[in-house]
């Protein structure tokens, strides 16, 4: 993740162009493959093993290792050697970056720092943004309370593994109305009570459609929203599922969407900007009390 938050930085910035960070990037990927992709190369598994568990992780907050390791198909040798192999995402970058000409690491450092100033974020953030722990890297970006940070991690997860591993992040903001143009959301009452919502233009939440369902030709408003939808219900029932084996018990309202412009107002909405799929959509949060959220047209 942090190597598409200083990418970014740094054509903001004018370090590079965005024609050299195309190229980085498809350099990066043709370097750093996928978990699975490795270890079926190193006949550690097997393709069926490999497609077992990627279908698995649509129905499961967990990595690829994760579950892997638990369906007993690598031990946590192998999956330690296996990711030394696939190597750390920034890392990868930075040395992509420098390997092609396109910045010295003395630049590259000074850029760093500059982003951490602008960003407000400590020494243990970069390292933590460095390290590409996703749930401890959304915590550094909410504002709110830990039950915030645990809906904020889980979505954010779930989004990187179902839509787009190339996703980024903003800084949340707090609000009591807010309006976009498409929107899709879902309630959970029970023993908590939660409002999630995925919102903004029309455009971006088509391409986020696409690429969760996997499918390059949806047309119309409502087939892309009726398909975050699907994706809203998949990660708030991700969460329930979590919750209930701590015996906390809730229920899920079918998902709702709305194809014209909608305001959302609440005691309190957490807005997290997620970049995804070229593309940036809202993630919007609200617990407890506040969850009795009204949506108008």
């Amino acid at each position: 993740m942090f190597d598409r938050m200083m990418g970014q930085f740094l054509v903001d910035t004018g370090r590079i162009g965005k024609g050299q960070l195309v190229e980085v990037y498809k350099k990066q990927t043709e370097s750093r493959a996928k978990l699975g992709v490795i270890a079926v190369s190193e006949r550690l598994i097997t393709i069926a093993q490999a497609e077992e568990i990627n279908a698995l992780q649509a129905v499961e907050d967990k990595r690829f290792g994760d579950i892997a390791i638990e369906r007993g198909y690598l031990n946590e040798a192998q999956l330690a050697r296996l990711i030394d192999l696939q190597g750390n995402e920034f890392m990868v970058f930075s040395q992509t970056l420098i390997d092609m000409g396109y910045i010295t690491m003395d630049e590259l450092t000074e850029a760093i720092k500059e982003f951490q100033t602008k960003n407000g974020l400590l020494e243990s953030d970069i390292a933590t943004l460095k390290s590409g722990d996703m749930n401890r890297i959304v915590d550094i970006f909410v504002d709110g309370s830990d039950k915030y940070k645990q809906l904020f991690s889980m979505g954010v997860r779930d989004l990187y593994r179902l839509v787009d591993s190339n996703l980024w992040i903003g800084k949340t903001f707090t609000t009591t109305n807010i309006k976009y143009e498409a929107l899709g959301y879902q309630k959970i009452h029970g023993d908590e009570s939660v409002f999630l919502a995925i919102a903004g233009g029309y455009e971006d939440i088509q391409m986020v459609a696409k690429a969760y369902t996997k499918e390059p030709f949806i047309e119309t408003e409502e087939d892309a929203l009726d398909a975050v939808c699907e994706l809203i219900n998949c990660i708030n029932g991700l969460y329930v599922s979590e919750r209930s084996r701590e015996h906390v018990f809730m229920d899920l309202e079918p998902p709702v969407y709305s194809t014209t412009y909608s305001s959302v107002s609440s005691e309190e909405v957490i807005v997290m900007p997620v970049y995804i799929c070229n593309g940036e959509v809202k993630f919007l949060i609200s617990v407890g009390k506040a969850a009795a959220v009204k949506v108008t047209n």
